[in-house]
């Protein structure tokens, strides 16, 4: 019998498991689906698994995000937590002093929303299952959007961001919080070496999900480099792109605001 504590037992992906994760990654065909199976799979141990394969320094990261999206000016507005997981943005928002508003927590993985319904107050933050290309929410409608480590599993990055785009208000930030690949060679070497051989050992014995967490490096380093992504944002609406590296760039901030008369 398999010890459930024992690295040594954790099983292989099969090759067409490896196969079907590293395309995912690559954002070819199939990858919404996969995205969608995979964080339903393991939304029972996807906290535990941020609190640990991050040391915690995840919270750290999220509350640098949410303190550039400058909702203060907008206390009382309604703001999108994109690809929301499990509520960790939404809850840490509606905690935060002076807010007054609402956050839309929008995921099209029903599983994760579930798993973090017991964070948040009802009223203050509206789980609803959505894809990230086709939210259910009118144009010009909110007064900001966050994003925190998922927009790299969405199906069409480009699709994305014009979709956001396009709901918000004039004057409205989106900002993104994402992993990105530090610029120090040691610094890049250590992180490379636990994103490829540690975290999908420990993620998929915790998990029980055998691809998971090798999906998870395969999408950074298919992810645009922060340069790019900037690049990206602009050619979709968004002014006055800036970006901001964490923790010797292992992660990065973005944001950008959308123009006044709403145009692009």
């Amino acid at each position: 019998m398999r010890r459930s504590g024992d690295l040594s037992q954790v099983m292989p992906a099969t090759d067409f498991e490896a196969r079907e994760a590293s395309a995912a990654a690559a954002g070819a065909v199939g990858k919404r689906a996969y995205v969608q199976r995979m964080f339903s799979d393991i939304a029972p141990r996807y906290d535990l698994l941020n609190r640990v394969l991050s040391l915690g320094i995840d919270r750290y990261w999220r509350r640098v995000a949410l303190a550039r999206l400058g909702w203060e000016r907008v206390a009382g507005g309604v703001y999108l937590d994109l690809c929301a997981g499990t509520l960790d943005v939404s809850a840490a928002f509606v905690a935060r002093r002076g807010f007054s508003g609402q956050v839309i927590g929008a995921d099209f993985a029903e599983p994760m929303l579930r798993a973090g319904r017991g964070k948040v107050e009802a009223g203050r933050v509206m789980p609803v299952v959505a894809d990230a290309l086709a939210l259910p929410v009118g144009d010009a409608t909110l007064s900001g959007a966050i994003v925190a480590f998922g927009i790299r599993n969405v199906a069409d990055l480009d699709a994305c961001l014009r979709e956001v785009h396009r709901v918000l208000r004039p004057e409205a930030r989106f900002v993104i919080l994402e992993f990105s690949t530090p610029r120090l060679s040691l610094v890049r070497a250590a992180y490379h070496a636990y994103f490829h051989h540690v975290l999908p050992r420990i993620g998929g014995l915790v998990s029980g999900h055998r691809t998971a967490y090798t999906y998870l490096p395969e999408s950074v380093r298919s992810f645009p480099e922060t340069g790019a992504l900037a690049d990206r944002m602009t050619r979709a609406g968004f002014t006055d792109v800036q970006w901001r590296r964490l923790t010797f760039g292992i992660a990065a901030v973005h944001v950008g605001t959308k123009t006044v008369d709403g145009t692009r």
